[in-house]
């Protein structure tokens, strides 16, 4: 096989689901990529996938193991976790939600505790948001709160929010003013216009006096830090269009969980005296993606528990949380798993765990595991950027088993074996 050039790939390295990656393969492997960001290159590799099949550790031929998962997860109807991780199609990721309806299980997500703060207060507050294109053709003050996007999302600043021209900033990065608000040890970015910096304990208040700076009341003295984010408010009022970039999923979990609260509010303040949108980052996989599916199917993004007959929502009961404590006899996990932590993973040691999806027989302790491939390297579909507009995902190396096509299968099994549903 020679050497191919497949254009127009999506990269789900991180949350900005970039549609514009060439990948040249060679002999069936990858070789390279443009444009050459290094997170990219590291979530392509070189194309390699898992085909293993294990059952109680052994090899196994595919339909034996389904049977056998079908088999456990029945077993356990009403005491089942269903965990959906990173890098699953989101039409994987509705056959995995169709699972736990019929096993009246719990649905977590991996992001349901790195991301709860920002969708507790988004439900709790509203949002004002916009679309990544909205932000690059728009926006002309830049506030970055607590993140430098340039190392967990390295394309952010030049396809959308800082360097490129748009419609309405048509001399890019010379026409936005750049502001960069650190908190801690929590870096913005360097190089800005305008800077604050802020102690752990001063971002609260920082943000109250921010939100109060707009709606116009007194402030009374304030101290150095404090009169910094007041001078910051101002200029995000003299925006035409101002943009507030913040982490949604730190790395460290960092910062208060009223942070997310504070933004919001502010991002909405400011839609008085000027237009004003909160973008929020988010980390690769198509993790979006799992909370759009299931709030289409739910109504609710994470944290649905359908062990009633019907679908509740309990996000201070998280299934992961429940683990534990022994909640559950039997666990299905889709998608990648290293985003579980050390307190799970000995959890899951003591149930009956089905895992399906990339490298799944590389989870140890599973009971059945399934290698699939990942989506948009060998499996087509969709997924969702960071702003929730869904990208569609080409599929540059074929051959590996589909994510979507096994779930399918292990939900036709579960049909057959679960039996009807009791009144």
């Amino acid at each position: 096989m020679g050497l191919i050039r497949v254009e127009q790939a999506t990269c789900l390295g991180c949350g900005c689901g970039c549609d514009d990656v060439a990948v040249r393969i060679d002999g069936g492997v990858i070789v390279d990529l443009t444009p050459p960001c290094p997170l990219a290159r590291q979530w392509f590799g070189d194309g390699s996938a898992g085909d293993r099949v294990l059952v109680l550790g052994r090899p196994a031929e595919a339909a034996a193991a389904i049977a056998e998962a079908a088999r456990v997860l029945a077993g356990a109807r009403g005491r089942v976790l269903v965990g959906i991780g990173p890098d699953l199609s989101s039409q994987a990721q509705r056959e995995a939600v169709a699972i736990a309806d019929l096993l009246g299980a719990a649905v977590d997500t991996a992001t349901s505790t790195t991301a709860a703060a920002g969708l507790l207060a988004a439900q709790r507050r509203g949002r004002a948001t916009a679309t990544l294109g909205e932000i690059r053709n728009r926006a002309d003050v830049v506030l970055f709160w607590a993140v430098d996007p340039g190392i967990r999302y390295p394309r952010y600043l030049s396809r959308y929010a800082l360097d490129p021209a748009g419609t309405h900033v048509p001399e890019g990065r010379r026409g936005r003013t750049v502001i960069s608000a650190s908190v801690g040890g929590a870096r913005g970015p360097a190089g800005a216009d305008l800077s604050l910096d802020l102690s752990a304990a001063d971002e609260i208040p920082a943000l109250s006096v921010m939100r109060g700076t707009v709606a116009g009341n007194p402030l009374g003295e304030l101290s150095g830090a404090l009169q910094g984010a007041a001078e910051v408010a101002r200029r995000l009022m003299q925006a035409r269009y101002a943009v507030i970039v913040h982490d949604g999923e730190p790395a460290d979990e960092s910062g208060p969980a009223q942070r997310a609260e504070g933004l919001v509010a502010l991002a909405q303040a400011l839609n008085g005296p000027t237009r004003a949108a909160l973008s929020t980052l988010r980390a690769g996989g198509n993790r979006s993606g799992a909370e759009a599916v299931l709030t289409s199917q739910t109504g609710y993004p994470m944290a649905v528990d359908y062990s009633t007959g019907v679908p509740r929502y309990a996000p201070t009961v998280r299934g992961l949380d429940r683990l534990g404590r022994g909640g559950f006899q039997a666990a299905l996990l889709v998608g990648r798993t290293d985003h579980l932590s050390a307190q799970s993973r000995s959890a899951l040691g003591g149930i009956a765990t089905v895992v399906i999806g990339p490298r799944a027989t590389a989870t140890a302790g599973a009971r059945v595991a399934i290698d699939t491939g990942v989506a948009g390297i060998h499996e087509a579909g969709t997924a969702y950027r960071m702003d929730e507009v869904p990208v569609p995902l080409r599929s540059p190396l074929r051959g590996a088993r589909p994510a979507a096509g096994t779930l399918r299968e292990l939900l036709s099994a579960l049909r057959s074996e679960a039996g009807p549903v009791s009144a």
